[in-house]
Order: C-alpha cells, then structure tokens, then sequence
C-alpha cells in the first residue's frame, strides 16, 4: 500500500505514484478528482482514508492561514463587495488541469487579500473548457476556499437548460454563492425573448446570480431591461465590462433607485477608482491574479478616502494591463503575468502563431520590468528604460 498526503490527487498523480501497488491510503479531507475517480475504477485500485487523529503534517500545499468570514448582507447572502478575482485555469503539460498548482494558485490569492473569487469567467476562458472541466475548476476553487471568501461561477452555457444543470450543479457543491451569467451567445436574440429567458432563469436557479454585461463577445443588457428584471430577487446585481463608465454610473443611479442594495460590479481596472468613488460594490479585476495586494490596496484607499494614493496605484497598473491585454490572444499576457509571479501556468489552449509566440517572450521581459518597478521580487529577463518611479509595495 502507498501513501499519498496531496489535498487534491489527479490521475496523473496516482499513475506516477501507485507503481503496481492495488491500495492508496489518503488523508480525510483529500480531494479526489474526477480523473481520479475513474482511473482508480479503471485500475481496481483500493481507496483508504486515514482517520482522522492519525492525519499527516499538513501539506504545503494547504490553505496555511483562515482569513475573516465573509461578511453577509442583510438579505441573508454574502456580500458581494471587493474584488473579485477571475482566475485563470493551470494546464499541465498534458493540456490537462494541473490540480495541484492551481491549488497552491487559488491559496495564494486569497492569503494575498483577494475578498472573492470568480471561476469560469472570461480570464478562465470558460468556452475553452468542456463541461466537465468547467465544474471541475468550480469544485476544485470551492473546496480550496473552505467558504474563507465569497464564491461568484461562471455558468454560461449555450442555452437555457444547461445554464439551469450548471446551477444544480453548483448548488449541489454546497459552497458556490452565486452564478454570473451573459446573454446565451452566438445567436443574437431579441430584447424580448432575452427578458424571458433571463426570467425563467431567475425563477428556476437554486442560486443568486449576477448579471454580466460584455458587449464585446455577446450582445449587450440594456438597462431597460435589466430595470425590468428588477423584480426577480434571485437577480441581484450586475458585472459590468462594457469599457463605459457613464454607462456604469447611469447603472447604479437607476437600477438602485429602486433597488438600493443592487450589486454592481466594475470589471475593467482602468476606470476601479472612478467606478469605486461613484459607489461601485467592487469589480472583478483580471489582474487581481498578478498583482493582488496592489488592487486590493487600491480598492481599499478608494472606499477609505485616501484619494491621492489610490490615484496613484491606479495609474501605476495602466501600463502592466495594457502590456497583458492588447498583442496577444486572451488571457495569454495575463498568465504570462502570473508565471513572473512564480506559476508554472502551463501551455496555453487556444493556437498562437510563431510571431505570437515570440511577442509572448518579448512581453514576459516588459511585465518583469513593471513589476520589478512595483517593488517585486522579479527574476528572469527584463527590457525596459530606468524610470525611477518610487515602489509601491512593501511600504
């Protein structure tokens, strides 16, 4: 028999470990993924779980630390406010979901002040993923969160029964507090049928859900009617990534007139302060995932009044996200980001041309640069001019 103290085992954990031996003995709380399952059906491998007075040390890999409950509102959900982080998905070299490093991944996050987390949303490339994969990201962020912060998933499938087997799914996991949910993409629909189908969801699902206007990949929710879903409680507010702050602005002023608790979500980290000042709950920030304790901080001094620092985070991250979002297939300048974090973020899913590739090594040296500006620990290439900009971090 072979021990195994990993607190998420993969197939291609037990093929390099069990070596013939027809038992595997793991710890209480170990997650075993649905590759696993199979593979030690398959096998006819024999699973013991330790007692739980005879537990290991814990893993490395572990959450090493509890952060605060989540608060709630007064409508009995948690509250959604913060940021959220839409983490991107680990490939092994395999293609496959490397379980282990998105673990130590999504625990990085949330001990970096990270106060929700945002699986399958357009930063985890959730049209990439197939179903399975896609709940089993849900799952595997679920159980490394332990409830420690809000859980916001992504559950837009192609139509209207599926996103309701999604959200099943989700409530089943019992730690999901909410699905967030664009337009059914690919055919555009009238505004009318689109009320009906978003109000068929909103009487159907088990969970809350949050709205997500991105025109640039499908079409937009007007705010016509989105104030006509108003009366649907499960539909409790909105992420908007429409680029348009005006628009965002004229979201809250309207929707929260007749809703004053209305979530509204901004999810383009150019406009967080403006949207923050204005009185946006949060936003869902892509790189919340680089650089975490810079956003976080940033959303923070907004709410708080420190206007004059929070400016000037908010100018010193133009330049990291504008090198991760413009030149390359999205999200790959956002894990090329992460890697300089120290995350082997594996290959990426979609093709990418030579010329795209090499950009990507030419990037990786202009992140590092910014970064290391920021006042991180950076190691590897970089190719920029001394700006002498004060750090700030560490302070």
């Amino acid at each position: 028999m072979i021990r195994i103290d990993d607190s998420v085992i993969t197939a291609q954990t037990l093929e390099g470990r069990l070596a013939g031996e027809r038992q595997v003995e793991i710890c209480p709380r170990a997650k075993l993924t649905p590759s696993a399952q199979d593979f030690l059906r398959d096998q006819g491998v024999e699973v013991i779980r330790r007692e739980a007075g005879k537990q290991a040390p814990q893993s490395p890999l572990e959450p090493r630390k509890k952060a605060p409950a989540p608060a709630v509102s007064s409508g009995g959900r948690k509250a959604f406010t913060g940021i959220f982080c839409p983490n991107i998905v680990i490939f092994d070299s395999q293609g496959k979901i490397n379980y282990p490093e998105m673990e130590r991944y999504i625990n990085w996050l949330i001990e970096s002040g990270i106060q929700g987390l945002y699986p399958n949303g357009s930063t985890g490339e959730f049209v990439r993923l197939s179903l399975e994969e896609r709940q089993d990201v849900v799952r595997l962020v679920s159980e490394v969160n332990q409830g420690r912060v809000p859980v916001l998933a992504g559950a837009s499938e192609a139509n209207l029964r599926d996103v309701l087997k999604m959200a099943e799914f989700y409530a089943s996991i019992g730690s999901v507090d909410a699905i967030s949910l664009v337009p059914p993409y690919y055919y555009k629909i009238s505004d009318e049928s689109l009320f009906e189908y978003f109000a068929e969801i909103a009487q159907e699902s088990p969970l809350d859900i949050l709205l997500y206007n991105i025109p640039q990949f499908t079409q937009e929710i007007s705010l016509e009617l989105m104030e006509r879903l108003l009366p649907y409680e499960r539909i409790f507010g909105t992420k908007d990534s429409s680029r348009d702050q005006p628009r965002l602005i004229n979201t809250m002023h309207r929707l929260r007139a007749v809703r004053p608790d209305y979530v509204v979500l901004v999810g383009c980290e150019e406009i967080l302060l403006p949207s923050v000042m204005m009185g946006a709950s949060g936003g869902t920030i892509a790189t919340s995932g680089i650089i975490p304790e810079v956003i976080v901080e940033l959303y923070e001094k907004a709410r708080s009044g420190d206007i004059e620092r929070a400016r000037t985070l908010q100018y010193r991250i133009l330049d990291l996200i504008n090198l991760m979002l413009l030149g390359v297939n999205f999200p790959e300048g956002f894990k090329t980001g992460i890697a300089a974090r120290g995350f082997d973020v594996g290959p990426p899913r979609a093709s990418s041309s030579a010329e795209e590739q090499e950009y990507l090594l030419s990037l990786e040296s202009q992140i590092n640069c910014v970064l290391a500006d920021m006042g991180y620990d950076i190691r590897g290439p970089r190719a920029c001019p001394v700006t002498n900009l004060p750090p700030i971090i560490g302070r």
